[in-house]
C-alpha cells in the first residue's frame, strides 16, 4: 500500500466513525476496504457539496428500499445517534418513503426506526420519550377544503400551473387528498428534505415521469441547487448503484437545461 493509499484509508475510517457513530469494520475484503471505506466514506461522504444531514436523506431511502437489514439498522441508528435527525424527522421520513416506495417496505423501515430509537436510549440509560401526538392534524378536515389545499400544494410542490383531475381514486383520494393534501403539508420535515427523499425514491424505481417532474421541481424551486443535485446523483450511485444513477444523471442534465431556459425567458420578460 502506498502512502497515498494508506492516507486515503485512514481518512475513510475517520469519516466512517464520524458518520456512523461507531468504529469501522476490520474487514479487508475489497468491497469493504476499497469500496466502502476508501471510496464511499473517504471520497463521497467527505465531499462538501451536500451536508452530512442532507446525505442522510438520500441514504435512508436507498437502504430501506434495498431490503438490506444491516445497512438500514446502521444508518437509522447513526442518523438518530448523531443528532442529525430528530425522531420526529425520522418518522416523517418513513411516512414520506411509504408514499413514494410503498407501505410494505416502509413497515420494515418503521420497525427498524423504533428498534434503533429504543437501542439508543437503552445505551444511554434513558427512558424512551413518548411520541408526539398525532392529533390535531394541521391540514383541513373538511373534504372540499382538503382537496383544494391538495390542489394548491400540488401546484406549489411541482412548480406547475395544473392539477390532476378528481375523477378517480388514484388522483382524487390518493394524490390530491393525501399525498399533497396531507403528507407534503406536514410540518415534520422541511421542503428540501422531502425533495431529497423523493428524488431518491423515484430514481431507484426508474419512474421516468416522476423522476423528470421531481428533479425539475427541486431545481426550479431552488430547494436543491444545481451543484447539490449533482452530489445527490453521486451519493445515490454509492448507495443504489451506478446504472440507476446514470439514468438519474441524464434526467438531471435535461432538467437543468430546462430550468435554465425558463429562467432566461423569465428574466427577458421581466426586462
Amino acid at each position: 500500500m502506498t502512502a497515498v493509499e494508506a492516507e486515503r484509508s485512514r481518512r475513510g475510517r475517520r469519516e466512517f466513525a464520524h458518520v456512523m457513530t461507531f468504529d469501522p469494520p476490520d474487514d479487508t475484503t475489497p468491497s469493504t476496504s476499497a469500496g466502502l471505506i476508501d471510496f464511499v466514506f473517504a471520497e463521497v461522504w467527505s465531499r462538501p457539496g451536500l451536508s452530512r444531514r442532507d446525505r442522510r436523506f438520500v441514504t435512508l431511502p436507498c437502504v430501506a428500499a434495498a431490503d438490506a437489514d444491516g445497512p438500514l439498522c446502521d444508518h437509522v441508528y447513526a442518523a438518530l445517534n448523531s443528532g442529525d435527525l430528530t425522531i420526529t424527522e425520522m418518522r416523517e421520513t418513513v411516512l414520506h418513503f411509504a408514499v413514494y416506495s410503498g407501505w410494505p417496505k416502509a413497515s420494515r423501515f418503521s420497525s427498524v426506526v423504533e428498534t434503533q430509537w429504543k437501542r439508543i436510549h437503552d445505551e444511554r440509560g434513558d427512558a424512551v420519550p413518548p411520541a408526539n401526538p398525532l392529533l390535531p392534524l394541521t391540514t383541513p378536515s373538511d373534504p372540499e377544503s382538503r382537496l383544494e389545499a391538495g390542489e394548491q400544494s400540488f401546484r406549489d410542490v411541482n412548480c406547475v400551473p395544473f392539477v390532476p383531475t378528481r375523477d378517480n381514486p388514484y388522483s382524487g383520494a390518493g394524490i390530491l387528498n393525501f399525498v399533497f393534501g396531507e403528507m407534503w403539508l406536514r410540518p415534520g420535515l422541511g421542503m428540501k428534505e422531502r425533495r431529497l427523499v423523493t428524488v431518491a425514491c423515484v430514481a431507484f424505481q426508474d419512474a421516468p415521469v416522476p423522476i423528470m417532474n421531481h428533479v425539475y421541481a427541486a431545481l426550479k424551486s431552488r430547494d436543491v441547487s444545481f451543484d447539490e443535485m449533482d452530489e445527490v446523483t453521486l451519493h445515490f450511485a454509492a448507495y443504489y448503484g451506478w446504472p440507476k444513477a446514470s439514468h438519474l444523471g441524464q434526467h438531471v442534465d435535461q432538467q437543468k437545461e430546462r430550468v435554465r431556459n425558463e429562467w432566461r425567458a423569465e428574466n427577458t420578460t421581466e426586462g
